[in-house]
């Protein structure tokens, strides 16, 4: 049985990427993309490079936050009625347990708790070789949209 609010599709996703404004978003700019939407998952992938190096040539932790955020933040948004509810991202941590230099990064985001005024979600971010570098767990206030 599925968690999602109502079906959510990759090109959902794509169209989000752009923003309310239409002009793009963090997500466009690091080439953050929803790959895969399970029953109770999702999957974002983000190409490693330069671009998310810190000084050492290893990627940033501040971008796997992005990633993680980005990846629980979607999910958060998908579970409650859109139409009445937004999801923000509250609190953020992050472990990071291995360097990653290069590749595509694979962000895994699954439910801790979902309630009714928040969520919590566990991410867990993959190298191309499936090892994991880094876990990070993100809570979302769920918030109602003003009545107009």
């Amino acid at each position: 049985m599925s968690i999602w609010f109502r079906p959510v599709t990759l090109e959902d996703c794509a169209r989000l990427d752009n923003g309310i404004s239409g002009k793009g978003t963090l997500m466009k700019a690091l080439a953050i993309e929803i790959t895969e939407i399970g029953a109770d998952y999702i999957v974002a992938t983000m190409p490693v490079g330069p671009h998310l190096h810190n000084p050492l040539g290893i990627v940033h932790g501040g971008a796997n936050i992005v990633l993680a955020e980005t990846v629980a933040s979607y999910a958060a948004n998908f579970v409650v009625d859109f139409e009445h509810f937004y999801c923000v991202g509250q609190e953020i941590n992050a472990n990071h347990l291995k360097a990653a230099r290069n590749g595509v990064l694979k962000a895994v985001a699954t439910p801790v708790h979902l309630g009714k005024r928040s969520s919590v979600w566990d991410v867990k971010i993959y190298n191309g070789a499936g090892e994991m570098t880094c876990i990070s767990r993100m809570t979302a206030a769920v918030v109602a949209r003003a009545k107009s």
